[in-house]
């Protein structure tokens, strides 16, 4: 089985992380509302990025790490800039 981490804008432009065994399932649900929560008043959402991991743990481990980042650093990501992105964890660290 295939676990995701994934990304979603939503319609107020903020930005929503979690992970799932369904992306697709999950998806509907952020979609009509059913999960509640932050993305509930927040629709339509779009799914801007998401990662296949081997195991829940690996992917909740993602969603946790992206949780933490900055705005900047999730639309490098978001563009697959990784040089950008490179750049932004260096900038934290000093």
């Amino acid at each position: 089985m295939a676990f995701h981490a994934y990304l979603l804008r939503c319609n107020d432009g903020s930005y929503y992380v979690g992970h799932t065994d369904d992306l697709e399932t999950r998806m509907a649900q952020h979609q009509t509302g059913a999960t509640g929560g932050y993305t509930a008043p927040r629709r339509p959402v779009t799914l801007v990025w998401s990662e296949t991991f081997p195991t829940r743990v690996e992917a909740f481990a993602a969603e946790r790490r992206i949780k933490g980042w900055s705005r900047a650093k999730k639309e490098a990501l978001i563009a697959g800039d990784w040089d950008r992105l490179r750049m932004l964890a260096r900038s934290r660290k000093t």
